[in-house]
This record gives structure tokens, C-alpha cells and sequence, in this order.
């Protein structure tokens, strides 16, 4: 829900006509989009007190709130429905907690695939579209922790899908916004479940093998079902800033585990007759749509632009210190740290596997595949945790959107806040959810290459697109050409990349098969 800053009185009625009774928490503020339990007993006027007469006046020429930056300053009023919701329910967050999140949402499995683009692109042109791919999405960053708050209006915009519909209307955000955030939400927490339950499975083979309780293994659903089980507990945390701690867990694991493999890697060597030279398709066909197909790995590396609001939206804010100052200076401590990550894994398992990297897991694959046995079986158990760990955290942060949404369709009809228990049937529906799909749906990710074409422009596009719309830059200035330039550019390797999940869903076919998980 937006915030509004608006003069008058600080309640209105609601739309349907009935009464909202305001909690104590929402007490109107001068200036702060902060939810402080605290109300401002300055603004109280008690009748029988009289008015206190100043020592002196000050022309408003030189007061501050004669200045044009203080008239535009009005009474901020915030929207009792954020009060109510696990995004925006609480706003003590901070930069630390920005970077827990950032670099939570920001690494993933999908960043163990990057030495298969190397095989394809080579070492110049993988180094290059790395760097490229990263600065143009930390810069998208740096866009939406501005357009965060609007100075014009006043409204905090704490939701992705919210922004998007501000600056192009509800219609275009349905049709070209909706599909992509609930994919990279509810799509994610599938893909955790299935990598979650995957190496959970893996997990207890290395610690119990050779060992009798491998005698009578639990199946591959039954490994989603106790990931699942798992994460649906820990999605009982209230909201966003709840799980900071979770985050920081997540975060620690993903860098653990993106080390360890690297390292792992590099440290054994080179392996026997490994070789760079790209196998070049039989056709110009082929060989185009394996280019484009290295690109969209390369960008689906990077994630977490449909949660930068989200996490913004935890923070307090005022005209002296705004939440953008906190969030930008955690997303560059955060980015700092994937790069360190993100590219010693590119280069290392490029360099050790070569083209014989599985082009099915990447980096997780390759170390299991060659250094299986010549690895402490600690090592390899460490890795598997540290996957299974992360999952768990990212399942908390891509889920709370969902989560969000769930309860702001409920607070939106009743007029109240959810009660504890009905929060938790909510999480439960969507965790079970996601369990069901990853179930019944198996084969979704041989899906992933063309629905994740669609979601890519939530990361390159939409934010440049929407900088133009609302900043409204000098046309023909840098600013201006450099987001139309960049918006075209994320709009076009969009729909490349959907033409390549199109190719190679209809060149390579899919084993369709329900409800049996491999």
C-alpha cells in the first residue's frame, strides 16, 4: 500500500465507506514515514493551555519552513493497511540488515552454471558480458532504491508491482509486470524446494554412507516434503525485518559454499587434457541460440530486483535522512561481496574443468563428478549443508512477497489485520503450494531458459523504463539516452531469450512426466 502525504485531517475514511480504527502505532508524524510507537506531543493543543507566545519571530524569507523546500513538506499520513502487513508492519531496518538481505537474495544455485556460459563465450567474452551484466544491474539497483520515494507526491512506493503500476497504469502492470513478480517469487521457492530437498537427499547420503541407515532411504518427494516442512516453520517469523538474522545465515552459507567449490576446484588443478576450445555447433542456427543461451546465463546469475523495494520498504525515513542513503550503501556492500564470489567461481571452474564441465549443475556437478573421491567427505558434506541452508534463508525472503500479498487481499475486504493464526494458514497454503508443484510439475525447469526471459526485464528494463517516466530527464541528456539505451536493450534480450527457450524446448523436446520427480 502507498503512503500518502496529504493535508488535513490524518485519518480518512476508507473507500467501502466504514470506519477504520487506527491502532496507536500510526500516529501522524511531521516528516517520517516511520512507524514510531511514539506520537508527536508537540502537535497537541490542550484547550485550557494558552498558546505560547515565541520570543521572537523570524521572517519567512529566512525560517526554514519559508524556504520552497519546507513548503512542500506537508503532514505525512500513513496507510494503517501497511501497519497490518509483513513488509511494512515494521521499519527499524538499517543498512546492515539491507545487505543481509541483498546478499541473501543475490546469490544463488543458479550462479554454479556460470563456467558453462565460459565454454561458449570463451575467456574474453565470458569476462566481458560478466562485467557488463553486472554493472548494468547494479546500476538498475541504484534506480529503484531512488525511485523509492517520491518527492513529488510523497508516497513510498514499498512494493514492485506497486511502483510499476504507478508509473504505467494497472492495465500494463497486469499484462507485462504481474506474471514476472509472481514468477520470480512463487517460481523461486519451487526451485528452492526442489534444490533444497535435492541436496538434503544428498546430505544424508554422505554422512550415512556405508553406514546401515542408507538401508531404507527416504524418495525424492519425500525429501521436498521435509524440506518444505522446514521451511514453512521458519516462515512463521512475522515480517521482513524478523528475518535479518535468517539472511545473515543464508548469506554466510552462500559465500561458504561459493568458495569452497571454487577453491576445491582450483586447488586440484587442472584436470588431464582439459581444453577451451568451443565445439562449435553444426549449423549458424544452433550456434546463435547456444550464444544467446550463454547470455541468459550470464544474466540469470543475478537476481533479487523484485525484493529491492521490499527490503527498502523495512527502513524509516525522513527528509534528513531518507531510506535510499542506508539501502544504497548495503546493496554496495552486498554487490561488493557477490562480485568477489561470483567471479573467482566463473574464472576457477572455467579454468579446472574446462568444456568438461557438466553442462547439467555446473560447478556443483563437476566436483562431485571428478573430485568426488579425492575430497574430504567433510568438505563435500559442508557444501551440501551450506546449499541446503541458503535455500531455506532465500525460501524466507522471495516467500514474503507472497506472504504479503495473501494478507493485503484479506486486510483489503475485512478492514483488520490478520490474526496469528490466520498468517499461519496463509504461509502454510503457499509453502504446501510450491511443495505440490514442485511435485507435479517435474519437468518445469527445462521450462526455466524461456519463462526466465520473461522475468529478465524485471532486472535490466522495467527500472530504466520507469527512471524516464518519473524522473522525466532533458531529453537527449545522458540520463535520458543511457536508460532508453539500456530499457531497449533489457525489452530486446528479452524476447531473444524467449525465442532460445522456444528453440530449445522444441529442438531438444521435453520428458513431460507428473507427479514423478527425478
Amino acid at each position: 500500500m502507498a503512503e500518502l502525504i496529504e493535508e488535513g485531517p490524518t485519518t480518512a475514511p476508507p473507500a467501502g465507506g466504514g470506519d477504520i480504527s487506527v491502532p496507536s502505532s500510526m500516529q501522524t508524524q511531521y516528516n517520517s514515514p516511520s512507524l514510531s510507537r511514539k506520537p508527536l506531543l508537540s502537535l497537541i493543543v490542550h484547550p485550557n493551555s494558552a498558546p505560547a507566545q515565541p520570543r521572537f519571530r523570524t521572517p519567512n524569507f529566512i525560517s526554514p519552513l519559508g524556504s520552497p523546500l519546507r513548503r512542500a513538506i506537508k503532514l505525512t499520513r500513513l496507510d494503517p493497511h501497511d501497519a497490518w502487513l509483513p513488509i511494512t508492519e515494521s521499519r527499524n531496518g538499517n543498512a546492515f540488515y539491507a545487505a543481509f538481505h541483498t546478499l541473501c537474495a543475490g546469490i544463488g544455485i543458479q550462479a554454479l552454471v556460470l563456467p558453462v556460459a565460459f565454454t561458449i563465450l570463451g575467456w574474453s567474452w565470458g569476462i566481458i558480458s560478466l562485467t557488463v551484466a553486472f554493472a548494468w544491474q547494479l546500476y538498475t539497483f541504484w534506480l529503484l532504491t531512488n525511485l523509492h520515494e517520491s518527492a513529488e507526491n510523497g508516497i513510498r512506493y514499498s512494493r514492485f508491482l506497486q511502483l510499476f503500476n504507478a508509473t504505467f497504469g494497472e492495465k500494463l502492470g497486469k499484462i507485462l509486470a504481474l506474471f514476472p513478480i509472481l514468477y520470480l517469487s512463487g517460481g523461486t521457492c519451487v526451485a528452492l524446494i526442489v534444490v533444497g530437498g535435492a541436496t538434503s537427499k544428498l546430505f544424508y547420503q554422505i554422512v550415512c554412507g556405508g553406514h546401515d541407515c542408507a538401508a531404507n532411504p527416504l524418495t525424492t518427494v519425500e525429501w521436498y516434503l521435509v524440506f518444505t516442512s522446514a521451511a514453512v516453520l521458519l516462515s512463521q517469523l512475522p515480517n521482513l525485518n524478523s528475518i535479518a538474522g535468517v539472511s545473515l545465515l543464508g548469506a554466510i552459507t552462500a559465500i561458504g559454499y561459493c568458495t569452497m567449490m571454487w577453491f576445491v576446484s582450483v586447488t586440484k588443478g587442472r584436470l588431464q587434457g582439459v581444453s577451451y576450445d568451443h565445439v562449435k555447433p553444426s549449423t549458424n542456427t544452433q550456434s546463435f541460440f547456444e550464444i544467446l543461451n550463454a547470455f541468459g546465463i550470464v544474466a540469470f546469475a543475478f537476481r533479487g530486483h523484485n525484493v529491492t523495494l521490499e527490503i527498502q520498504a523495512t527502513m524509516p525515513s525522513s527528509e534528513k535522512k531518507p531510506s535510499r542513503v542506508p539501502m544504497w550503501r548495503g546493496v554496495q556492500a552486498a554487490y561488493f561481496i557477490v562480485a568477489l564470489c561470483l567471479y573467482p567461481l566463473a574464472i576457477g571452474g572455467y579454468w579446472a574443468y574446462g568444456n568438461k564441465i557438466p553442462a547439467n549443475g555446473g560447478m556443483l556437478s563437476a566436483i562431485y563428478a571428478f573430485h568426488g573421491r579425492d575430497t574430504s567427505q567433510t568438505i563435500l558434506g559442508l557444501i551440501s549443508i551450506f546449499i541446503m541452508i541458503n535455500a531455506l534463508s532465500s525460501f524466507q525472503i522471495y516467500g514474503m512477497p507472497m506472504f504479503d500479498d495473501m494478507e493485503s487481499k484479506y486486510t483489503n475486504f475485512m478492514k483488520k489485520p490478520c490474526t496469528w493464526w490466520l498468517r499461519a494458514v496463509f504461509r502454510v497454503m503457499f509453502g504446501y503450494g510450491c511443495f505440490f508443484v514442485a511435485v507435479a510439475i517435474p519437468f518445469l525447469g527445462s521450462l526455466a531458459g524461456l519463462i526466465g526471459g520473461i522475468a529478465v526485464p524485471v532486472t535490466f528494463a522495467y527500472p530504466c523504463l520507469m527512471w524516464i517516466r518519473i524522473k522525466k530527464p532533458k531529453k537527449g541528456g545522458f540520463m535520458w539516452c543511457l536508460n532508453w539505451g539500456l530499457g531497449i536493450c533489457g525489452m530486446v534480450l528479452s524476447v531473444l531469450l524467449i525465442a532460445a527457450g522456444v528453440y530449445v524446448v522444441i529442438d531438444t523436446g521435453i520428458q513431460v512426466s507428473f507427479f514423478k520427480p527425478h
